[in-house]
């Protein structure tokens, strides 16, 4: 059994391969598993594919157990995001921009990596389904594309999670538990069991259920505006809302001067610092996870079997993960209002297995209902939102008295109440014939929804007393359209809907007894169905619209565009719509393929060579059509656009699986390049554009690199593993109106390092009455990684320094003469340039000592032995930086107990 979330099982995946002393009077070898990684049982040494693989014993044998030490067992896989439910999966480099928490259930970007439970396919984009991973069998990592069998979502690699299923040979139950303290920090507890029971000889049922509450060590501290703390800036503010306050003769660097740093109270502040003593507490950022997974599986002759699934679990979460770089420590976080955030899940999956006279025949499928309450602190959207001024400055009230003007406590929330269901169907049959021939052929259907109702508390309660927003809409929202809470300003009401049906075939044939070529093809068609609105947006009609190829002004004035412009930019091509229907829906089809050859040299050492294609379908954007806020420059006649384009991805690479030595050395290397066209990413961009999130493709990429992993029995009671990476990617194409936004060409893609690495070793040693001792150590060690794909770091230090009255100390990586994304000057006078953090290199360093005895385990850990606090990610969703960081040290024990 495993006691970690799924997300540190994949990543303990990626590290190395599954290896295992072997007891017997022959030489010890290192031990092979079984993998399904092609849609057939395959010795993973024997698939001519990039594939890592853990069993359960080899991830309970690595002695680490929550995400942020798993991360570091990852040199080519990147878990990006801001805490547990709320991470995407970038897999060889193949990375833009983190999806915006608030709004990846409207934005609509779809994931590059798949991510599977068994055969049930349940990624989301910005928050994959997070499961606590008990009970498993294996975990496989398929780095690069994976869409002849997996399909989209597969663009840059799948991973899967495999449960243990019903066991029909006999009783066997079990149970975990451990307990740990963290420096600085809360204590954590883990408690887990199963049992499987056979009735009779054809039924066997299997349970297990886990409860993990994962202790805070971030503090939510006081604000003090003297100190780090936020203090709040009308020239920031007028920045961001395109010169507002200047506009009516207001001088925001005199307000600036009238603040509470400089003596002045909260009731004559020109700009009032927001107050959260109500909010303050220490090791705030909590996690549980808890639920039960039920399985059936019943063998119906000779044949055929069926195995049914369901799996309950509840994620709650508080606080944030992420510490303000501007206060003293990297434990701190300033936050105004309650963040939280509740993950429910049920996921039934079911599989029927049978065998025809010469075909494997398997039909599975799943359903999955998911439910997410979220409420988060938003203030820092007075920071980046166009809007800023007209929500919490009072010059609209007094513009007579300029001198009077106050910008208020700028304190604001988001609350999101979101589901998402997905349905999925898979039928498909490989030969078994004793042929040079191997085929596995099948259908696939998919069917996924996800309605969101999100709603933004951004103005000032003491200017606007009673809001009463309601949608621009009624076709196809969640809600009763309104009005709103007095103090709600602006609401996402969206349904998206995603149907995708693929028919998909792979064969192998075996040219020589040792040459195989491999061939692979995917047909498909996606619809992707945006319905909804927002309180300034008809999104459903807007989108029916442009479907149906209205070229009447009027119709376009009436939705809040500017009609006769839509009109022209549509007949002139620059608005493109040819791929929606008259219902405005958005449909794609097409086919990608799969070229693969493989020599398998000896019995040990394997060759191949791999051509693969990989994609991302095309997403609707929520407000296609709108003109640039900024009509000059590159942003001329700019609009955004209805759709995002589909980006593709092709692989080359080549590789080599090998056992030396007698079989006490493993090598497995890889070495790629990949061309990635239309890369998909996530824009906001309030000054220039919009003040709306929306997606677009930044132009073209290349990525080359090595992965490999080396496993070496050293003696009979050492092993030895060790796994790195090496990464060149580049932007080779920018659109031209990212020039000076995003990073130019030649410049590197964000999250991912140039080089990677991690070596781990176990050692086996005999205690007296038959106990056996081991001893675990790890070091892992991450390079330099950038911060997303807009330069936009000095313009947000910027603002920081007249904010916080400090700057982040986070390092920036130039990248440019002059940042396009700010249309005014710093703080000096001088103009801003274009640079990203860096996201700085760091090791981890693990140690565990145990005993087991027959059918129990006792171990004690030591995780992050030197403390080293790490920057996971540089989260800038917030418009000034906040750093997520990785657990402090943490000391425990565990013990397990399984009974067969």
């Amino acid at each position: 059994m495993r006691k970690t979330q799924l997300s540190c099982a994949i990543i303990a995946a990626l590290a190395s391969t599954s290896l295992a002393a072997q007891e017997s009077e022959a030489p010890a070898k290192l031990e092979t598993i079984e993998v399904t990684a092609t849609k057939r049982s395959e010795s993973i040494q024997d698939v001519p594919v990039a594939v890592s693989a853990l069993d359960g014993k080899a991830l309970e044998n690595l002695g680490i157990d929550n995400f942020q030490d798993y991360v570091e067992f990852l040199p080519n896989v990147v878990f990006q995001g801001t805490g547990p439910g709320q991470n995407e999966i970038y897999i060889r480099g193949a990375a833009t921009t983190q999806s915006s928490i608030t709004l990846s259930s409207v934005q609509a970007l779809q994931p590059s990596v798949a991510f599977y439970l068994d055969e049930m396919p349940v990624s989301m984009a910005g928050r994959n389904l997070d499961i606590f991973a008990t009970d498993v069998e294996r975990v496989e990592v398929l780095p690069g594309p994976q869409g002849t069998l997996f399909g989209a979502s597969s663009q840059a690699g799948t991973v899967r999670l495999i449960t243990n299923k019903p066991d029909h040979s006999g009783f066997a139950a079990g149970f975990d538990t451990s307990i740990s303290t963290t420096k600085g920090g809360d204590m954590s507890n883990t408690v887990e069991a199963y049992f499987n029971v056979t009735p009779t000889d054809n039924l066997a049922l299997r349970v297990a259920a886990y409860n993990d509450s994962q202790g805070g060590w971030i503090d939510n501290i006081e604000n003090d505006p003297s100190n780090g703390g936020y203090i709040g800036s009308a020239v920031v503010i007028d920045r961001i809302s395109g010169g507002a306050l200047q506009a009516q003769g207001i001088d925001p660097t005199d307000m600036d001067a009238r603040r509470s740093i400089n003596g002045f109270g909260p009731s004559e502040a020109a700009v009032v610092s927001p107050r959260n003593s109500e909010h303050v507490e220490d090791n705030f950022n909590d996690a549980v996870y808890s639920g039960a997974r039920f399985g059936l599986s019943y063998i119906i002759n000779d044949n055929w079997d069926v195995v049914v699934q369901h799996t309950e679990q509840t994620l709650d979460t508080e606080g944030v993960f992420a510490y303000d770089p501007t206060v003293e420590g990297e434990s701190s976080a300033i936050r105004f209002q309650s963040d939280e955030n509740s993950d429910e899940f049920g996921l039934t999956t079911w599989t029927l297995n049978g065998r025809l006279e010469k075909l494997d025949v398997v039909y599975t499928g799943g359903y999955l209902d998911r439910e997410i309450d979220t409420l988060t602190d938003y203030t820092g959207y007075t920071n980046g939102g166009l809007f800023s001024a007209y929500y919490v400055c009072t010059h609209y009230e007094t513009p007579d008295n300029p001198d009077d003007a106050r910008c208020l406590d700028p304190t604001k929330y988001y609350k999101e109440d979101t589901t998402s269901t997905r349905l999925t169907h898979e039928l498909r049959f490989s030969t078994t014939m004793d042929t040079p021939w191997q085929l596995t052929a099948g259908v696939f259907y998919d069917e996924q929804e996800v309605a969101s109702v999100g709603q933004f508390k951004i103005a000032s309660t003491e200017i606007f007393t009673d809001l009463a927003r309601t949608l621009q809409g009624n076709k196809g929202i969640n809600s009763d359209g309104g009005p709103f809470s007095p103090e709600i300003s602006f609401v996402n009401d969206v349904t998206h809907t995603i149907e995708q049906i693929a028919v998909f075939g792979q064969l192998g044939y075996e040219i020589t007894d040792t040459v195989t070529a491999t061939f692979g093809a995917r047909w498909y068609q996606i619809d992707d169905i945006y319905r909804g609105a927002t309180s300034t947006r008809d999104v459903t009609s807007r989108l029916e619209a442009y479907g149906q190829g209205v070229l009447d002004p009027a119709v376009y004035d009436g939705l809040g565009l500017d009609g006769q412009g839509v009109v022209d930019a549509i007949q002139d091509g620059s608005l493109d719509i040819g791929l929606l229907g008259d219902d405005g829906v958005l449909t794609v089809d097409d086919t990608i393929f799969k070229f693969g050859l493989d020599w398998k040299v000896t019995d040990d050492v394997l060759l191949f060579a791999n051509y693969s294609e990989g994609f991302r379908p095309p997403v609707t954007n929520r407000l296609g059509g709108d003109a640039a806020a900024n009509d000059t420059g590159a942003f001329a006649d700019f609009r955004v656009p209805v759709y995002s384009t589909t980006d593709t991805l092709d692989n080359y690479e080549i590789g080599l699986k090998g056992d030396f030595l007698d079989g006490i050395l493993r090598v497995n290397a890889t070495g790629y390049y990949s061309e990635i066209t239309d890369l998909q990413t996530s824009r906001f961009d309030p000054t220039n554009i919009s003040f709306l999130v929306f997606t677009d493709n930044v132009g073209d990429a290349e990525v080359k690199g090595i992965d490999a992993d080396i496993s070496w029995l050293a003696t009979d009671n050492l092993v030895i593993n060790a796994a790195f990476s090496v990464l060149d990617t580049e932007l080779v194409r920018i659109n031209p109106e990212l020039e000076g936004i995003a990073a130019g060409v030649g410049s590197e893609l964000p999250y991912s390092a140039d080089f990677s690495g991690n070596i781990s070793a176990r050692y086996f040693f005999e205690l007296d009455g038959g106990k056996e001792g081991f001893v675990n150590a790890s070091l892992t060690y991450t390079g330099d990684r950038l911060a997303g794909m807009v330069m936009n770091a000095y313009a947000m230090e910027d603002a920081t320094r007249l904010i916080y009255g400090t700057g982040s100390g986070l390092k920036i990586k130039d990248e440019g003469e002059v940042f396009n994304g700010a249309t005014y000057p710093g703080a000096d006078g001088e103009v801003i340039r274009g640079g990203r953090y860096i996201q700085e290199s760091y090791v981890i360093g693990n140690v565990s000592v145990g005993m087991s005895y027959e059918s129990w385990k006792v171990e004690a850990f030591i995780d992050n032995v030197f403390d080293k606090s790490a920057i996971l990610n540089i989260d800038t969703q917030q418009y000034t930086p906040k750093v997520v960081t990785n657990r402090p040290r943490t000391i425990g024990l565990r013990f397990s107990y399984d009974y067969y």
